[in-house]
């Protein structure tokens, strides 16, 4: 019968030799990878210009954490899997997360180097209002300057413009077990949620904007497309933008906006019997290509278009045809890419369905950044933690991008980056001079986490796009 003891704990027996477990190890932590997500914020500064988008009205008398500390604990904390404020009571503790958090002196100080949940809160649930009278709360986001931030971070880690973006739009569910502000039924996705705005450009997070669900998947889009092509064409005046999204953002205004603002788009348009009349050829030489082969056929067909009432214009639409085993399968997208410089088999097959790959950025971020922890009361405090984990993306995105270039996990997912690079045991040492972080010797990704440092360290210190 194994026994134990407050100082040794006994396992089952391995042949002749005990199993003997103690915890009297110096300070470990299981977070070693964070050192690269805190070296690439050293060259691009995201946090600190995260930090800038808030207005602090505490004393500094009384502060014992700084505003970007704070921030920097729990954006490190999520990006390292901990999403929850709670987790941050233990993780106070940790030298290695003071280190990522930017104390100067990461040992413990009275028992504890970091912020607790209850310090932490503050950011979340200070209200509008707030100043240096208010009691406990006094950290004022401006939401505005954040929504900014997005696009000025996809700005500078581009070292020179490209000729041609493509800004993806699309809406999603973010389920809601509470009664929190702004919780409605969706029919569509048959739960209370939130419909959360998203854009992006390529991996790069441009807009998550948290908003209520009983509205139109497509609502507030142009405002955002106004705001994010503005600062865009202020930095890269030339570049060419267009806009893709599915049929829920097919809506004139959207249309219009980009027609007026020299803007492309790409848009699914959801097909109807009138749409289908004008496919009826192609469907039909689809469906005799599909008996003869006995093979998927596709044909295409451009044409002009013009809804009854919700249009102001004709416009281009192309026409899919498409015949499967299942039968008829008929697809329809609008644009305004010319037919001369695009035909319709590109647009629909490389243009269009390009798309798909936003929806695993989303699902990423909701998933394994945990996007969608909005259990908050009020939707302010919930659109701040959706925007925590924006930022958390945006590090890890970018460490993507820059760090893991070259190597096995270039094009692999936050969790795997997280399991792989960020979840590495060490032992902590801080000294006067120095912080000793002394990581496994069977650690087996050794060469790929060296190669990824070397990778951040050739970088240039990266200035943020002014404006």
């Amino acid at each position: 019968m194994t026994e134990c003891t407050p100082q040794s704990l006994e396992f089952h027996q391995l042949g002749r030799r005990e199993i003997t477990a103690r915890f009297d190890a110096p300070a470990i932590t299981s977070d070693a990878g964070g050192l690269l997500l805190r070296e690439l914020d050293a060259k691009f500064g995201f946090i600190e210009q995260f930090a800038e988008c808030f207005d602090d009205f505490r004393s500094p008398l009384f502060t014992v954490h700084s505003l970007q500390e704070l921030l920097s604990q729990r954006i490190f904390g999520i990006a390292l899997g901990y999403e929850d404020l709670n987790d941050h009571d233990q993780l106070r503790h940790d030298p290695l997360m003071a280190v990522l958090a930017g104390k100067t002196d990461p040992s413990p100080q009275e028992g504890f180097a970091l912020a607790g949940k209850s310090t932490l809160n503050r950011l979340e649930l200070t209200p509008v209002g707030a100043n240096e009278e208010s009691r406990y709360k006094k950290i004022v986001a401006r939401h505005r300057d954040i929504e900014d931030f997005f696009v000025k971070a996809f700005l500078q880690v581009h070292s020179k413009p490209p000729k041609r973006i493509v800004l993806d739009v699309d809406a999603t569910d973010d389920p809601l077990h509470g009664h929190q502000l702004g919780r409605f039924f969706h029919g569509y996705y048959k739960s209370y949620c939130y419909l959360p705005l998203y854009i992006f450009c390529g991996h790069h997070l441009l807009c998550a904007k948290l908003r209520p669900s009983d509205i139109d998947a497509a609502a507030g889009t142009v405002k955002q497309l106004d705001r994010i092509v503005g600062q865009i064409r202020a930095q890269w005046p030339d570049v060419q933008i267009v806009v893709r999204g599915d049929s829920g953002f097919c809506r004139d205004n959207i249309m219009s906006w980009c027609e007026l603002n020299g803007v492309d788009f790409i848009l699914g348009l959801a097909k109807n019997a009138r749409l289908k009349r004008i496919l009826g050829k192609e469907l039909h030489e689809a469906k005799q290509q599909f008996e003869a082969t006995g093979d998927a056929a596709r044909v295409y067909k451009n044409f002009r278009y013009r809804t009854r009432k919700s249009w102001r214009r004709e416009r281009r639409v192309i026409g899919k045809a498409e015949h499967l085993s299942k039968g008829d399968n008929p697809r329809f997208v609008v644009t305004s890419l010319s037919e001369d410089s695009y035909d319709a088999a590109t647009v629909y097959e490389q243009e269009y369905c390009a798309r798909g790959d936003m929806e695993n950025r989303i699902k990423e971020q909701q998933l394994y950044l945990f996007a969608d922890r909005t259990s908050a009361s009020t939707m302010r405090a919930n659109q701040l933690r959706l925007w925590f984990s924006s930022v958390a993306y945006v590090l890890v995105s970018t460490l993507r991008a820059v760090g893991l270039k070259g190597t096995q996990f270039e094009k692999a997912q936050c969790h795997t980056i997280r399991l792989k690079l960020f979840k590495i045991g060490a032992a902590i040492r801080v000294t006067v001079r120095k912080v000793w972080v002394s990581l496994s010797k069977s650690y087996p990704y050794t060469e790929t986490f060296i190669r990824v440092l070397e990778n951040l360290r050739s970088l240039p210190k990266l200035k943020p796009s002014p404006g």
